[in-house]
């Protein structure tokens, strides 16, 4: 993996459940994985199980892109060709609501005056 996020920061994400009481739209994305057309959007982590909450997108299928858990292993294993997970380190964390790709996703949309505009 790219730009592999320390343990300090790692340890600066929410703990599991933390958020559970947050409507999805709401929950802060505080980190951002890609590697070709997948997105995985990071909003709790597990140091114990060194897994992620989030959102994925897999090969820009927004029709099947969900909520749900990945582990910080697999996306560091995870390579095509001699390309490697990389984690976007211009990346500012925001609702979930402000990025397009899971708003699309979702079928949610944008209030362009309430939120800002992420287009990752």
């Amino acid at each position: 993996m790219w730009n592999k996020p320390s343990d300090a920061q790692l340890a600066k994400l929410p703990a599991f459940y933390s958020s559970e009481e947050v409507p999805l739209k709401d929950k802060v994305i505080g980190m951002h994985f890609f590697i070709g057309g997948c997105d995985w959007y990071v909003t709790e982590y597990s140091p114990e199980e060194k897994c992620f909450f989030g959102f994925a997108i897999l090969n820009g299928d927004l029709d099947n892109a969900e909520w749900g858990y990945f582990s910080l292993e697999e996306l560091s294993s995870l390579k095509v060709s001699f390309v490697e997970v990389d984690r976007d380190l211009h990346f500012t964390p925001c609702k979930a609501i402000e990025i397009e790709k899971i708003c699309e996703a979702q079928g949610w949309e944008r209030k362009e005056k309430e939120y800002g505009v992420a287009s990752v």
